[in-house]
């Protein structure tokens, strides 16, 4: 089975942990959620900052999605902490 190439941003203190953006290669059909899961897996900052545990809202596509939407090839994927305001 082939991967799919996708591109991850992060945004705001999630960029400050992790960077700009990577590449990031997944299994046809996987979803947000599985991506997320995957890079938490890595350990380290990934696993720190993105924790099921923390507020992390995501994009695909730079549209606001949930965790069950499917990443098509080539998509870019958005990680973020939630936005307050005053």
């Amino acid at each position: 089975m082939s991967s799919v190439s996708i591109q991850v941003r992060y945004f705001a203190s999630l960029r400050e942990a992790l960077g700009p953006v990577e590449a990031v290669e997944v299994s046809p059909g996987a979803t947000v959620g599985a991506l997320r899961d995957a890079l938490i897996a890595r350990g380290g900052r990934h696993a720190e900052v993105l924790a099921r545990g923390r507020a992390v809202r995501c994009s695909l596509n730079q549209t606001m999605c949930q965790d069950d939407a499917t990443l098509p090839p080539g998509a870019e994927v958005a990680f973020f902490p939630p936005v307050t305001g005053g």
